[in-house]
C-alpha cells in the first residue's frame, strides 16, 4: 500500500560549512527525513562523505531519520559503520556486495531499516527475491554521482512497476525516487507509484525551503 508522500531532503546539494544548521532548516521547512548521500570515486565519479559525518550531525543534535545511499564498492565494511554512527536506513546497491542477503540481516539484526537501490539501467529482477525483507526500496531516476541532473522518463515505467510488486506482497516498504525531482515533475512521478521524493538541488538552491517542500508534498499527493 502506498505511504503518505515524505520529502528526503539531500544534504549533498546541502551548504557544508553549515551543515546542521542547513539540515534543521529543511526539518523545520517540513521534510520528512534527511537523505545523505555516500560516493566513492570508484562506484560513481565522485567522492562525498563519510560515517564521520552522520556521526557530527548527530553530535549536533539531530534526532531525525537520517537516510544513508552506500554507493560504493565493496559495500559490506561501511554498512556496519553506518549502523555504529546512528543510521537510521541503509540503502545499496546489490551488485555491490557478494551476500545482500547478509548485510539486509545485519541491518535488521542492529535494528536499522534497510532497502536496496537499483539505477535506471537495472532491472527489477535484481532485488525481487529480497523485496520482502526490505524496508524501502530506491529507485534512481539518474545515473548517481553527481547533483542536479535531469530526471530521466523512462524510469516511471520501472517506478509503476516496483508499486505494482509492493502492492502485491502487502507490505509498507516505501518505494523512493532520487534524481531531477522538481515541483514540476513530482506529481507525475507520484502518479506512477513513488511516496517518498529525495531532491537536493531543488530545495537547497531555492530562497525559500519551506515553499519548496510544502508544494512538493501537496503536488504528491495524488
Amino acid at each position: 500500500m502506498k505511504q503518505p508522500p515524505m520529502i528526503a531532503p539531500s544534504i549533498l546539494s546541502a551548504n557544508f560549512a553549515k551543515l546542521g544548521e542547513e539540515v534543521n532548516a529543511v526539518l523545520a521547512a517540513g521534510a520528512g527525513i534527511i537523505h545523505f548521500d555516500v560516493m566513492d570515486n570508484h562506484f560513481v565519479p565522485n567522492l562525498t562523505i563519510g560515517p564521520v559525518v552522520l556521526k557530527s550531525l548527530r553530535k549536533y543534535g539531530i534526532t531525525a531519520d537520517i537516510d544513508v545511499h552506500l554507493m560504493v564498492e565493496p559495500v559490506d565494511r561501511l554498512v556496519e559503520d553506518f549502523i555504529k554512527a546512528g543510521a537510521t536506513i541503509i540503502n545499496f546497491h546489490p551488485e555491490t556486495t557478494q551476500n545482500v542477503k547478509r548485510l539486509i540481516t545485519l541491518c535488521k539484526q542492529n535494528n536499522v531499516k534497510v532497502g536496496l537501490v537499483l539505477n535506471p539501467d537495472k532491472p527489477l529482477d535484481l532485488i525481487s527475491e529480497y523485496l520482502a525483507d526490505m524496508d524501502t526500496l530506491l529507485l534512481m531516476t539518474v545515473f548517481p554521482g553527481f547533483g542536479g541532473q535531469a530526471f530521466i522518463p523512462d524510469v516511471l515505467t520501472k517506478i509503476a512497476k516496483a508499486r505494482d510488486m509492493i502492492d502485491q506482497i502487502n507490505k509498507p516498504i516505501r518505494l523512493k525516487v532520487d534524481g531531477g525531482i522538481k515541483t514540476t515533475n513530482i506529481a507525475d512521478v507520484s502518479r506512477h507509484g513513488a511516496d517518498t521524493f529525495i531532491a537536493g538541488s531543488a530545495i537547497f538552491e531555492s530562497k525559500d525551503y519551506k515553499q519548496v517542500i510544502q508544494e512538493m508534498l501537496e503536488k504528491a499527493k495524488i
